[in-house]
């Protein structure tokens, strides 16, 4: 198993910012590849059958499903009311059939991440550096808690987009009012820009709990206990994890400006080149975001090490 190196940067992180020794451990993930292509394979093992099976499942509903394809293609901006309600008719009869599939499904595909993600994580830490414990368990337990706080949230956000609705658009119809959609549209990326920044403020502890107990070989109280009581070490690691949510925000911003930058030339595009292109962005993507992914762990471990030693 490979070692991080402790060099002046990691050694001296009780002098500098969390940022700047996150700077340092971008280069030193860039320059040990394996750690990438570890994550790469653990995640896309994982997501690569659960697209499938989503895909199955879909096509499955579509076909069983009576929809009025010719009134979908003729929605238009130019008439909201009317485009909205296409939509609900549409949704009035696809949500009880993803209803009943997602009863048996979604627990399934989260139980299977749990269970994946924890095993993978293992391997890449390890791989980081050779001492930690394998705790294999303990990390499935964590992983599980940490889903839980996280559909959570999910909740929250849609109950914030219900509110915002129910102030721009179905509380002025039902007053026999015109919708306000640039008020929703601002409220809904406002609320979800907001929601997702607390997240990564708040969620660090869960982040690191699954570190602490490979590092400690502890339980999964005992982790999450420490995860809570880092002390000076707490506001660095919040710093990356802040860093990392903006981090996340910037790579969909640009991953929505390349999927976009072919449209000018749409007159002299194929939708074949268009279907592959985007595909290529979405890889992109998945590639880059999982590349972070090991960096903010990986930054975890050397600022911890750094302020063991």
């Amino acid at each position: 198993m490979g070692e991080l190196p402790q060099d002046g940067v990691v050694v001296a992180a009780g002098t500098v910012r969390g940022t700047q020794s996150f700077v340092h451990t971008l280069s030193e993930c860039w320059r040990r590849p394996s750690l990438t292509a570890l994550e790469v394979l653990w995640r896309w093992a994982y997501g690569i059958p659960m697209l499938l099976l989503l895909r199955y499942e879909g096509l499955k509903i579509l076909q069983a499903t009576p929809l009025d394809y010719a009134g979908l293609k003729s929605m238009t901006v130019v008439d909201p009311l009317g485009s909205a309600q296409t939509l609900a008719k549409a949704l009035a009869l696809l949500v009880p059939q993803v209803l009943g599939v997602a009863m048996w499904l979604a627990p399934l595909l989260v139980v299977a991440w749990v269970v994946v993600s924890s095993a993978g994580r293992t391997v890449v830490l390890r791989r980081a550096d050779g001492r930690l414990h394998a705790r294999v368990g303990t990390l499935i337990v964590l992983q599980a808690v940490r889903v839980v706080a996280l559909l959570g949230s999910f909740a929250v956000w849609f109950w914030c987009m219900e509110r915002v609705a129910a102030w721009t658009v179905t509380g002025p119809i039902a007053l026999g009012g015109e919708p306000n959609l640039v008020a929703y549209f601002s409220l809904v990326i406002v609320a979800t820009l907001g929601l997702f920044t607390l997240w990564a403020v708040v969620s660090w502890a869960l982040s690191v709990a699954p570190l602490v107990a490979m590092l400690r070989g502890l339980g999964v109280a005992g982790s999450l206990a420490a995860a809570f009581r880092l002390g000076a070490l707490k506001s660095k690691l919040v710093e990356i994890n802040l860093v990392m949510g903006i981090v996340k925000i910037a790579l969909i911003v640009l991953a929505m400006v390349f999927s976009a930058t072919p449209l000018p030339f749409e007159s002299v595009t194929t939708p074949e080149f268009l279907l592959w292109w985007w595909v290529g962005v979405t890889v992109l993507y998945f590639l880059g975001s999982d590349f972070f992914h090991v960096a903010r762990q990986v930054a975890y471990l050397q600022l911890w090490r750094a302020y063991e030693g």
